[in-house]
């Protein structure tokens, strides 16, 4: 069985990027497929269950 093709790590910055974009009022899976994650990864930047220290960055 062939694997699949895993998404990149989310880093620090994408973190930021992805709560600027949220705070825009973007949706959680349209922020996913624009980075090529997972969306539960969305929503754990969202609730800050990861990257909870992390700020939004101030432009995109």
């Amino acid at each position: 069985m062939p694997h699949r093709k895993r998404s990149p790590r989310v880093t620090a910055e994408m973190a930021a990027r992805i709560k600027r974009l949220l705070l825009e009022r973007m949706m959680q899976h349209d922020i996913a497929a624009k980075f090529g994650i997972n969306p539960g990864r969305v929503s754990e930047i969202k609730t800050g269950r990861r990257f909870g220290n992390i700020a939004p960055t101030v432009e995109f």
